[in-house]
């Protein structure tokens, strides 16, 4: 694994590596995840189609959608 040296605004590093310890996770393996993602898209929508598969059929709304609701971004 090779290393690399970014540069980045303290507190926003700070805040970042904080949230990696409430994810009981580091900054280092979170950086390594995001640039997996960025370097390979079409893995994150191949993980993306497998948790809406996944998700199809368990999410209840309780009321039928108009269709404007369903099209909302």
């Amino acid at each position: 694994m090779k290393n690399i040296t970014l540069s980045a605004d303290e507190k926003l590093i700070e805040a970042a590596r904080a949230r990696a310890r409430a994810e009981h996770t580091t900054l280092n393996e979170q950086f390594r995840h995001w640039l997996a993602d960025y370097a390979r898209p079409q893995k994150r929508l191949q993980r993306y189609d497998q948790v809406i598969g996944a998700l199809r059929g368990k999410v209840r709304v309780g009321r039928k959608l108009t269709r404007d609701e369903m099209h909302e971004r």
